[in-house]
This record gives structure tokens, sequence and C-alpha cells, in this order.
């Protein structure tokens, strides 16, 4: 499983609120946003089978989604304690108990593609716990938001991380790959 985020310099995710407009609206010093990470996004989401995201990111994706299920044709698995509307389109799993308890049916359900972790950081501390987590893929924005909602909710104990690759992009973001050592 694949925790693919993007975080400000002072890792967050998030604002406190959830709000996104620091990353929506960043385009740094070029103004193409094209150009602005080199399609890497594009590159990863090929590659993915099937998603995995909290309550509230679910929220806000159906929010967002102007233009339709942005994962159609892909399980995506919901992990709330609520009852939440079903996207158009979407083949949502809802789950309501402990990661670990999925986890084995989420990875087949992405084939032999990758599962990704959209957000938010409390599930991926969660995922993390359970040695669910393969890698992190994490794009720094070089934005500092001072507080919000962090990329991992809590210290992650007795994992270790091993830097894999670093990419720089011409708008000031830098990607940081990293393997979970178990």
């Amino acid at each position: 499983m694949q925790y693919y985020v993007a975080q400000s310099l002072d890792g967050y995710i998030a604002e406190s609120d959830g709000g996104l407009d620091w990353l929506l609206g960043y385009e740094g010093p070029i103004t193409d946003a094209s150009e602005a990470t080199e399609g890497t996004y594009d590159e990863f989401f090929a590659q993915v089978g099937a998603a995995a995201m909290g309550s509230a990111t679910y929220e806000f994706i159906l929010a967002e989604a102007n233009e339709g299920w942005p994962y159609e044709g892909r399980p995506c698995w919901v992990f709330t304690t609520r009852d939440l509307p079903v996207a158009r389109g979407a083949d949502v799993r809802f789950v309501n108990g402990p990661v670990g308890s999925v986890g084995e049916r989420m990875k087949a359900s992405a084939g032999e593609r990758n599962l990704w972790l959209i957000g938010g950081g409390d599930l991926a501390s969660q995922f993390a716990d359970e040695g669910l987590l393969d890698q992190l893929l994490v794009t720094v924005v070089p934005v500092v938001l001072g507080a919000g909602l962090p990329t991992f909710a809590r210290r992650l104990e007795g994992k270790g991380l091993r830097l894999t690759r670093t990419r720089a992009f011409a708008n000031g973001m830098t990607e940081l790959a990293y393997d979970f050592v178990r």
C-alpha cells in the first residue's frame, strides 16, 4: 500500500478545518500548472488499482467532484462510522472497523496494481501501526501553514523509513519516496 500525499513544508496535509486552498491554489514560481509536477500524478495514478480513504477525505472529494467521480473503475474503501452517500459511478466499499480486518481484501481488489491510501493522517497512522503501509510518496509544497491536519496523526513507533528517491520540480515542490522498513 502506498500513501501518496501532498503536505506543507511543516508537515500538514490540510488546514485545521480540512481546507486545501493552500494546495489547490499553489503555483509557485511558474505559472503554467501543467508544468508544475511534470505529470507525476498521472504516472502514479496509472498504477493504482484500488484506493482507501477516511470519511473526511471522501466527503471532500464528493464536494469537489464537479466532473464526476475521479476514481471510476477502481474500488474505493472508505473507513467511516457514519452513513454516507455513494457517488454516481463509484465502486465504494464502506468499512466500519479496524484497518487490519480488510487489509488483504483491499490488496486483492487492486489486482496487480497498487493500493493507494489517499488520506487522512489518522487513517495513515492506523495502516502504519498494522504494518500495512509499504511506501510513503510525499510531495512537499513550500508553504508553511503553522497548524492543521498532520501527515500522520501520531509518532510511528518502531517504524523506520528509507529514502529511495527525491525529485525536485520547477515550481518549488519536491517529491520524496520512502519505503517503510519492517
